[in-house]
């Protein structure tokens, strides 16, 4: 049978690596690595996720963002819709719509019909024409502002124009409006 000794070590002395106080040390310091690290994205987070769109005007207003890709709101002129099935290409116009408004669906009629409100020709590639691009829906586009002006979006999000109409305008109130 195997006899399993024991020998006392002759030094006193504890090797570095095993002093109690090292290893706090160590647990101390990747701890608030991993705390800061987490502050940083929490605070990153919120900065970036502030602003989820920016307006026509803002997007125009500011030559920085030209060739950045940032995500922008506006509401869809019918007339200007255009599509071609074979190229998968739509063109449309956007018109600003303003950042604060108590009602949606008179903030979409609103800047759709005012001549004087900022606009932007937009462009999509390889889309299929969704449904729900028609006149007074308020488009959400992710993409860049080319140097001709043209908004190239990657990506489209359209909120149904339709869903707002029971808290729309009066359309007698419009006509009245129209005519003076």
């Amino acid at each position: 049978m195997a006899q399993a000794t024991w020998e006392k070590p002759t030094s006193t002395e504890i090797p570095s690596d095993l002093k109690p106080g090292n290893n706090r040390l160590k647990f101390l310091v990747g701890g608030l690595l991993i705390l800061a690290a987490v502050i940083y994205l929490i605070i990153s987070g919120t900065v970036t996720g502030a602003n989820y769109f920016i307006t026509v005007d803002k997007l125009l207003a500011d030559s920085t963002y030209v060739g950045q890709t940032v995500r922008i709101t506006g509401a869809v002129l019918g007339d200007t819709i255009e599509y071609d099935s074979e190229t998968l290409l739509i063109e449309f116009t956007i018109a600003n719509i303003p950042q604060e408004f108590d009602n949606l669906a008179v903030a979409l009629h609103d800047a759709v019909n005012n001549p004087t409100v900022t606009r932007l020709q937009v462009r999509i590639e390889n889309e299929v024409k969704p449904d729900l691009l028609q006149h007074e829906a308020q488009a959400i586009l992710t993409g860049k502002l080319d140097e001709n002006g043209v908004f190239q979006a990657t990506e489209l999000l359209l909120k149904c124009p339709s869903r707002f109409e029971e808290d729309g305008p009066d359309p007698s109130s419009l006509n009245s409006r129209s005519e003076t």
